[in-house]
């Protein structure tokens, strides 16, 4: 169980550290916004702009926590 949990903490960071520099990228956020709802619909989840708009905040968040 605890390698399972060593690998999901390791799928979490390069997925966080992924959202990061997609964020932090030197592109308008309409267009980043676009792009990671592009990723999301292709792995079948689908969220209304407020929903993926909370998501865009929720992640900054975390990056700036980490910092």
């Amino acid at each position: 169980m605890k390698a399972l949990s060593i690998v999901a903490a390791f799928l979490g960071g390069v997925t966080l550290g992924a959202v990061a520099g997609i964020l932090f990228a030197p592109e308008r956020g309409e267009d980043t916004r676009r792009k990671i709802a592009e990723v999301l619909r292709k792995k079948g989840i689908r969220l209304n702009r407020a929903e993926m708009e909370d998501l865009v905040d929720q992640i900054a968040a975390e990056v700036k926590d980490a910092e």
